[in-house]
């Protein structure tokens, strides 16, 4: 009896949920056959079963993987010291749209749709853990708090990806500008710790 690799097992999984979720985000979930994300994968139709028990499982699987890949990338390019804050948040918001603003209109079609709603409360429990967990990381690069970082980058966050959902330039800057009125004077005078 054969004995299977995990790791490139895994490998192969994670490159199916990636293409299959890229081919999702450019073609919809409608009308997007096991036959089209199987050539986007460059497998045959039936190495998806061996990966997925179904299309559902896919889709769910492969939305959450991708998006917290979009998340570490986005994190990735966070400020490192307090003189980067201006640049990040002047930045990322258009970098962000252009990455990634097929994924997150996917992401959110998943997610509220009835038959995966539940996989959605699930994965933004995990985004509030992950961004608190990131809002520790950044407190002493930054000299913040992570109680204050926390719901900055929430704020933050949620404007970059409606930006990208809908290149809504005067929500953008409103959600931006406030950001920058709080953050930068008190950086200034350094009574953030």
């Amino acid at each position: 009896m054969r004995v299977r690799d995990e790791n490139k097992y895994e490998e192969k999984k994670e490159r199916i949920m990636k293409a299959a979720y890229e081919c999702y985000a450019e073609k919809g979930l409608h009308g997007t056959g096991i036959s089209a994300l199987a050539e986007a994968a460059g497998v045959s139709k039936a190495t998806f079963y061996v990966y997925f028990k179904n299309a559902d499982e896919l889709i769910v699987q492969s939305t959450e993987y991708c998006m917290s890949k979009v998340e570490d990338e986005f994190m990735a390019k966070a400020p490192t010291d307090m003189n980067d804050i201006e640049r990040f948040i002047d930045e990322i918001p258009y970098w962000t749209k252009n990455e990634h603003g097929k994924k997150y209109r996917l992401m959110y079609q998943v997610y509220t749709h009835p038959k995966y709603i539940e996989y959605g409360k699930k994965f933004f429990a995990g985004v509030n853990e992950r961004y608190s967990a990131y809002a520790k990381i950044l407190e002493p690069k930054l000299g913040i708090p992570h109680n204050v970082i926390t719901p900055l980058i929430f704020i933050f966050i949620r404007a970059c990806v409606h930006f990208a959902l809908f290149e809504d330039e005067f929500y953008l800057k409103s959600q931006t500008n406030a950001l920058k009125k709080i953050i930068l004077p008190l950086l200034a005078k350094g009574d953030l710790l």
